[in-house]
């Protein structure tokens, strides 16, 4: 049994490997990655919290906690400097050659977007081979693969990257797009944001942008699971957008995270071209120093209700606005 099982993961690895001169699949399963790993032909990138990586890791996994892909907490959604992004990449020993796979913990649909936001950072830098684990390390340790508490050594390297705008959507993108561009706009939060009954402790504002369609990035999910479902289910759940062939798309939530599963799933899985995603999102919307068009934004009235309803929910247990 022994046996078939390392040819197995010998043979896997090789199809892989062969794979990989084309393009990296944007999406791994434990026995995949665990191929690849055997082989050392992968970077493996954890971007769960330090503590939680001192702990328990994929062994030769390097830590890169999502805090320092983000912005600072008045807008989290906003892409670090330059400078510290070509730090990092530098320290975890990444080129644009290097077949990075992003690791998250696999705890719920919201953990993936840590995973996918970290993907489009990357890729926007100009990395070409990158993969996420799906289901993360819940979904390797279910798999019984194994984990360790050594931390990894990677030798640095010395990539100046270059940051592309190609799945970039900027404030001013997005101000055009409400005046007649085109794009559809996809809120990816739930739909209490979209409605305008909750909103982002940073956000100046309640509601969601003109025109906009609300597609859930938890819908990509089976319920409860961290991991996204088949290509042909994912193909159904975006239908709703409607989008005409070639239409362009911004995905957008509150501080680019639900969105960036919503551009992972339509750019990189579904292979959908000319999508965006709006990092600053409706925190950075809402805090313009010259107010920009809502939609469903409630009124003093109701905005001091659903308050209300929230501290209630909080505090006393009951229902959620």
């Amino acid at each position: 049994m022994r046996t078939l099982i390392s040819f197995f993961i010998t043979w896997l690895a090789g199809a892989l490997l062969a794979a990989s001169a084309w393009a990296a699949p944007p999406l791994l399963t434990p026995a995949e990655l665990q191929a690849l790993r055997l082989t050392g032909s992968v970077r493996i990138v954890d971007t769960r919290e330090g503590p939680a990586y001192a702990l328990q890791h994929l062994p030769g996994s390097v830590s890169a906690p999502y805090g320092r892909w983000r912005g600072p907490a008045t807008n989290p959604g906003q892409l670090p400097p330059m400078k510290q992004l070509t730090a990092l990449v530098q320290e975890l020993g990444l080129t644009p050659e290097t077949h990075a796979v992003i690791v998250y913990t696999g705890v719920d649909s919201t953990d993936f977007g840590s995973a996918a936001r970290v993907y489009w950072t990357l890729k926007s830098l100009g990395m070409r081979e990158l993969s996420i684990l799906n289901g993360g390390l819940n979904a390797w340790k279910a798999a019984g693969l194994p984990v360790t508490a050594q931390p990894a050594s990677v030798p640095a390297s010395s990539w100046q990257p270059r940051f592309s705008h190609q799945w970039l959507a900027t404030q001013d993108d997005v101000k055009g797009d409400l005046h007649g561009q085109g794009a559809v706009l996809v809120d990816s939060r739930p739909a209490p944001f979209f409605q305008g009954r909750k909103s982002h402790g940073a956000a100046k504002a309640a509601g969601t942008l003109p025109g906009a369609i609300n597609l859930d990035s938890d819908l990509f999910f089976e319920p409860g699971s961290a991991a996204l479902m088949d290509k042909a289910q994912l193909a159904s759940e975006a239908a709703a957008l409607h989008a005409r062939p070639g239409q362009a798309t911004v995905a957008f939530c509150n501080t680019g995270h639900w969105a960036a599963t919503d551009w992972f799933v339509l750019s990189e899985v579904l292979g959908q071209p000319d999508v965006k995603l709006y990092p600053g999102s409706m925190v950075e919307w809402s805090q313009a120093a010259t107010p920009l068009p809502m939609a469903n934004e409630p009124g003093r009235l109701a905005q001091l209700r659903y308050q209300l309803l929230g501290w209630s929910h909080r505090n006393l247990g009951t229902k959620a606005p």
